[in-house]
Parts: structure tokens; sequence; C-alpha cells
């Protein structure tokens, strides 16, 4: 087990004296006592994360992360309108065609 040192201001310390008694422990169970849900809090969100990203992919079974933009790609103004003018001439070419 290890030993901490924090320093509160005066009023804070009173404070905790104060809730300690009340609940007849001591300020340095009341620390443990916080950090040890602080600790399960973070476990518990993990855990959350974990469900979520689970049902996620079990929802998704054919994503692939790896078919994504690139950075440029992702920042190509000019892109959708290209895509557009592209769908533009194939469209051209077929009614030409038929």
């Amino acid at each position: 087990m290890k030993n901490i040192t924090v320093s509160v201001p005066d009023e804070v310390y009173r404070q905790a004296r104060i809730r300690a008694a009340e609940r007849d422990t001591s300020v340095s169970a009341l620390v443990r006592g916080f950090l040890v849900q602080v600790g399960e809090q973070r476990e518990g969100q993990k855990g959350l994360l974990r469900e979520t990203i689970d049902s996620v992919r079990d929802a998704h079974p054919n994503f692939s992360a790896s078919d994504r933009l690139s950075r440029d790609q992702i920042h190509d103004r000019d892109a959708p309108r290209r895509e557009y003018d592209s769908a533009l001439r194939d469209n051209q070419k077929t009614v030409e065609r038929g």
C-alpha cells in the first residue's frame, strides 16, 4: 500500500474531518474510498466503451477502416465537383450510345 500526501485549504480539511466524524471514520478512509470509487468508475467506463464498440461492430459487420479516405482526400474541396462532373460525362456517353 502506498502513502500519499495531499495539501488542501484549511476549510476543506475542517469539512472533511466533520464528515469523517459523522461517518465514524477517518479523513484518510474518506479519501481512500473516494479514490477507489474513481478507479471503479474508470473501469466501468472502459466496460461501457467496449460494449458500445462491440455493438457497433455487430451492427456493421462489413465495415472496414482500411477503405477510408486519406487526409488529403478529406480536405479536397473540389472532389465532389469532380465526382459530379465525372458522373455527368458517364451519363452523357450512355445517352449518346443509346
